[in-house]
């Protein structure tokens, strides 16, 4: 296992957390051999230095006041992070998408639509944050339908 290879990976892990296959990819350019860049991060997992549930938490935690379920979901499947870990994560933290939505809603406008045009921007915001289309609506327009 080459020190170099090593050293790259310490400096990672100590500005923040890694998902595996993140820290892999950033890897994989210092090395010929992708099986010295496994059995280092083998070796990271089993000192405890490395951990996908411990790094999807904290990435959960840290996002989930910005953005929605879906939208984290898909990055940390992005960052490699299996989908057992990411259910089991998502479930434990649990917070309200509704809540979550409504109270990021009403940071950025603060007060209902006045037109279609605020509105679709209103729609679009949330959107792109990750919020499921139904929180949206309840959101934005105020219904409690779920048939959107």
């Amino acid at each position: 296992m080459s020190s170099v290879l090593r050293n790259k990976a310490l400096q990672h892990l100590a500005r923040r957390d890694h998902a595996r296959g993140e820290l892999r990819q950033k890897l994989l350019p210092f090395t010929e051999d992708s099986s010295e860049v496994d059995a280092l991060l083998d070796d990271f997992v089993e000192r405890g230095w490395l951990s996908d549930t411990r790094f999807a938490e904290q990435w959960v935690f840290y996002r989930s006041a910005r953005y929605g379920p879906q939208r984290l979901r898909a990055e940390l499947q992005q960052k490699g992070v299996a989908s057992d870990i990411i259910s089991a994560v998502m479930e434990e933290h649990g917070d309200d998408e509704l809540a979550q939505a409504r109270a990021l809603w009403r940071k950025r406008f603060g007060s209902p639509p006045q037109d279609p045009k605020e509105k679709n921007k209103q729609l679009r915001f949330l959107i792109s944050r990750g919020f499921s289309v139904s929180v949206i609506y309840k959101v934005v327009c105020g219904t409690e339908d779920d048939d959107f």
